[in-house]
């Protein structure tokens, strides 16, 4: 793909960064608000720069010259600077030469058409970015992806399908009710794939977001939009979790049922388009099934969780958002969680648990007595204390007007604990104290080897008080209840994502790849150690990017 890159300034040495690291379990910093996560000393600056250094200056898009000109927002909430780059950085420090291969990180990068301007973190359309690694030089590219929602909005210069919290404006009476009617068909429901990227598999490379229609295919080389991912099935429905479980084997998620309450649980094999039905779990409370955004899996269960905040068909069809957008808040619902057997598709456990809101499970795994007979099922997510404000406060207006107050509500690594003996009742505690890890807690990864798997150690980003977003990245012991954190003054990070060095026996040998959005209007690739959490290397891009979501790994071949 040809460069299309910018300021000759990305080629000058890199500043020494004062990005704060810790390699041990106490507090080293004065003055920090984290709590009892802890921070450490500066690490010394390594240069290793990199040539072939991306010069031209930036294509800017015409609508976003009057934006950047005067625009104070930080850069994570700021629409991406042009359609596509790709360049190689320079590097400080040093990669290590072991890893080779491609890290893809999807999420909303564009948040107007025209002169209007979205109001969620969720509407952004999609831009996807590649961090290219071999021999220790990294290669970054993005690319907004093709999807028709995008496509359109740029042919007609207006909203042309809804959107997280987003509707098409009508242009009369009658096209109001065309539009309902596509609504109820899905067909303006939006493509947009801007949440997540999964390889499959057989190797092909999926963008994902809620809604089944916004399952694209990529090529993770050329980042090209190359097609709908077209399921041969005859399922049907809607939306699906966002956050399918994808190994080399398989690929599992969940299908809720709006009609009939309840929840699929598919399987498609690699090399397939073909969903095949596992089993089905019934709602057991509630007007409507709850979101589920993400599951767990264990070696031979599915985790359903049935969450109070629950779709809502109402909220669906209003002109404007709602605080809870597509959803309501319904506690006398009460939650649930309910557990599948993956070969029979039979429920061996279904308990009520405390009210719980949450995106993103961490993992999940069989608890076994002496005699290795499965007790209980453990399930660990990133909880929010059942607080839905959560929703609300990422909002654009929100997120960029943050003038030092401490906003962000708080999150916790909370542990489901569902017995398969009988029991109606599971339990829902905290893994940790939350103030190891500043009481925010939300997009994590974990060694892939351990999926399914009693693990220790968990990647995800935390928070530095005060603050009205995560700032953080963090590195959780599960056995010790302890936390190490990295944290840079105005800076942003993505998901933390765990690669492990090729070998490697232990569950934390390898590195921890983010994304920096920084408050200066600039921005980094991020290399830290997977067991020490030190930094290691940095390539700095030529322009600071919006926040994304969730990544992949793409080995090379």
């Amino acid at each position: 793909m040809a460069s299309l890159a910018f300021s000759a300034s990305i080629g000058r040495s890199i500043s020494p960064s004062n990005a704060m690291v810790s390699d041990k379990f106490e507090s080293r910093r004065e003055g920090s608000s984290l709590g009892k996560g802890t921070f450490a000393r500066k690490r010394d600056p390594r240069d290793s720069m990199v040539p072939k250094v991306a010069t031209q200056a930036p294509t800017v898009f015409p609508s976003l010259e009057k934006e950047l000109a005067g625009d104070r927002n930080h850069v994570a909430w700021t629409s991406v600077r042009q359609e596509r780059y790709e360049g190689e950085l320079a590097v400080q420090g040093e990669i290590p030469r072991w890893l080779s291969g491609t890290y893809l990180r999807n999420g909303p990068g564009m948040w107007h058409v025209g002169d209007y301007n979205f109001r969620h973190l969720f509407d952004g359309y999609a831009t996807l970015v590649r961090l290219h690694f071999e021999n220790g030089r990294l290669i970054a590219a993005h690319r907004q992806i093709e999807s028709e929602a995008y496509k359109a909005a740029k042919k007609n210069n207006k909203l042309c399908y809804r959107e997280f919290s987003e509707v098409p404006k009508p242009d009369n009476f009658l096209s109001y009710v065309g539009e309902l009617a596509n609504l109820f068909s899905g067909a303006s429901l939006t493509d947009n794939a801007n949440t997540g990227v999964v390889k499959l598999g057989d190797g092909r490379v999926v963008c994902l977001t809620e809604t089944q229609k916004g399952s694209i295919v990529v090529d993770p080389n050329t980042l090209d939009t190359l097609g709908k991912f077209e399921y041969s099935d005859s399922l049907g429905g809607l939306i699906h979790s966002a956050h399918p479980i994808v190994t080399d084997t398989e690929f599992l998620t969940l299908l809720p049922d709006l009609f009939r309450l309840g929840y699929l649980v598919v399987r498609m094999e690699p090399g397939s388009n073909e969903r095949k039905v596992i089993g089905r779990v019934d709602c057991r409370g509630g007007p409507a099934p709850g979101w589920v955004h993400s599951f767990p899996v264990t070696e031979h269960y599915v985790i359903v969780p049935e969450m109070p905040l629950r779709y809502c068909a109402q909220n669906l069809l209003r002109a404007e958002p709602t605080p809870l957008y597509k959803f309501e808040w319904h506690p006398d619902s009460k939650g649930f969680m309910h557990v599948m057997c993956k070969a029979s598709g039979k429920i061996v456990a279904s308990v009520e648990v405390p009210l719980f809101v949450t995106f993103h499970f961490i993992n999940a795994y069989e608890e076994k007595d002496e005699d290795g007979r499965v007790t209980a099922v453990i399930a660990d997510c990133c909880e929010h204390n059942s607080d839905t404000t959560i929703l609300e406060k990422l909002s654009l207006q929100n997120l960029r007007s943050f003038m030092g107050e401490d906003v962000l509500p708080d999150a916790r690594v909370g542990r489901f604990i569902i017995p398969l003996d009988g029991s109606p009742y599971g339990k829902l505690e905290a893994a940790l104290d939350p103030e190891e890890h500043g009481k925010g807690m939300d997009m994590c990864s974990i060694n892939p080897a351990y999926l399914g798997k009693k693990y220790r150690y968990a990647y995800a980003c935390g928070a530095q008080r005060p603050c009205n977003f995560p700032n953080t990245l963090t590195k959780i012991d599960l056995l010790e209840k302890k936390a190490k954190n990295w944290y840079e003054e105005g800076a942003v990070p993505s998901e933390p994502f765990f690669v492990a060095r090729p070998g490697a026996t232990e569950e934390d040998d390898g590195v921890v790849i983010s994304m920096i959005s920084e408050k200066n209007g600039d921005g980094y690739a991020l290399l830290l150690d997977g067991s020490t959490f030190e930094e290691i290397a940095r390539g700095k891009f030529p322009y600071g990017l919006p926040y994304g979501l969730h990544g992949c790994w793409v080995p090379k071949k």
